[in-house]
């Protein structure tokens, strides 16, 4: 099927009803192939309403709308959708500063705990900003803080999973200056020293191919550890077309020969749409490429 633009489906004479999706039942727009489950994150959509954004992603065929805060899962359960990896503390103060750990502590709890209740699979970790410390102390912090509670994850049944940011690109919410956690290697050895099935890593094909590249040869080598993955264009953090580096479909193809199990979600920022309908529109095109 060719990629179609919202140009495209309006020349065709289809107009802007083709664009919305608040009426269309999930089983009407279920993916052709469905061998990849997908997800769709909260954040890049604003201002688009958490109600707005569940009903469009469950008339796609989308199983999830991530990172959205304990208040918002009624709306999303509404759709017969789950929150495949929920918020806890954010990136910048985080595990690689001991200042920092009662802070992280608390938050985290609360989110394994309201994870579990709801029957959601994963909570989000980062390493937080370097500020001067040094890899090995950031990293023994980083794991020491981890230790204090991933022995509730395993209890709860609750996966953490460490998210990998780049630290290349200064364009607020496209990179992280000064993040540690920069690297798949150091997200493995955190992983390692933590010693725990319910310690993984958030595979971010977006920000990898930034740090690092290699990205199916990576997901091959460290399909184990990976609990996670999100997407998004290289540059600029936008759809997964062809104005930018990544080739996703055999990315994905690579995803489901591993065996993966889990959540596939969408991160990018729609380039030029305006209203919800355009948004929405970009977010099928994605999950229609991703489809495999």
């Amino acid at each position: 099927m060719p990629l179609l633009n919202r140009r495209d489906v309006l020349a065709a004479g289809l107009g802007t009803a083709a664009l919305a999706f608040s009426d269309v039942a999930p089983a009407q727009e279920q993916p052709a192939r469905g061998r990849i489950n997908q997800s769709v994150i909260r954040w890049c959509f604003d201002p688009i309403s958490v109600e707005t954004l569940a009903r469009g992603a469950a008339g796609m065929g989308l199983k999830s709308v991530e990172l959205v805060e304990p208040k918002d899962w009624p709306t999303l359960q509404k759709y017969s959708l789950i929150c495949a990896i929920t918020p806890s503390h954010g990136f910048t103060n985080a595990w690689n500063h001991v200042e920092n750990h009662a802070m992280c502590v608390d938050k985290i709890t609360k989110a394994i705990d309201a994870t579990s209740e709801a029957g959601f699979p994963n909570v989000i970790t980062f390493s937080g900003m370097r500020q001067g410390i040094d890899e090995e102390t950031g990293m023994k912090n980083t794991v020491d803080g981890l230790k204090k509670v991933v022995g509730l994850a395993e209890k709860k049944k609750v996966t953490i999973c460490f998210e990998v940011l780049n630290s290349r690109v200064k364009e607020p919410m496209r990179g992280h200056p000064d993040y540690q956690g920069d690297k798949l290697e150091w997200a493995v050895q955190v992983c390692d020293r933590v010693g725990s099935e319910r310690m993984k890593i958030l595979f971010d094909i977006y920000h990898i191919q930034i740090m690092e590249g290699d990205v199916i040869s990576r997901i091959r080598q460290y399909k184990d550890y990976i609990a996670h993955y999100h997407t998004a264009g290289v540059p600029g953090r936008h759809e997964l077309d062809d104005q930018q580096e990544i080739n996703y479909p055999p990315i994905m193809r690579a995803i489901v020969e591993t065996g993966y199990k889990g959540f596939v979600g969408q991160e990018f920022v729609p380039r030029s749409a305006k209203t919800d309908e355009e948004k929405l529109f970009s977010l099928r095109e994605a999950a229609r490429i991703c489809d495999v």
